[in-house]
C-alpha cells in the first residue's frame, strides 16, 4: 500500500520560504487568497495491512522521523 505524508509548518510557526513564495505570486501576478506555507511530502510504499495497530506505528513514524512535532504538523493518506 502507498502511503503520502504531508509535513507543514504549524499556523503559529513563522514561514519565511512561504512568505517568500507569497510575495514571489504576487510579483507574477497572483494574488494568493490566504497565507501561503512551504511543506515537504514524503512518498514510500509498505506491504501491510491498514490496522490500528499499523496506524499508531504510522504515526509514530510521523512524529519521531519524517516531521519536528514542535513546529510542524502532519497529515497522512494511505491507499
Amino acid at each position: 500500500m502507498k502511503i503520502i505524508v504531508n509535513v507543514t509548518p504549524k499556523k503559529t510557526v513563522l514561514d519565511p520560504q512561504g512568505a517568500a513564495v507569497g510575495h514571489a505570486m504576487e510579483q507574477l501576478g497572483i494574488k494568493a487568497s490566504s497565507d501561503v506555507r512551504v511543506g515537504k511530502t514524503i512518498e514510500f510504499e509498505v506491504s501491510s495491512e491498514d490496522t490500528p495497530a499499523f496506524r499508531v506505528q504510522l504515526d509514530k513514524l510521523c512524529k519521531d522521523l519524517l516531521s519536528n512535532p514542535v513546529i510542524e504538523d502532519y497529515r497522512y493518506t494511505v491507499s
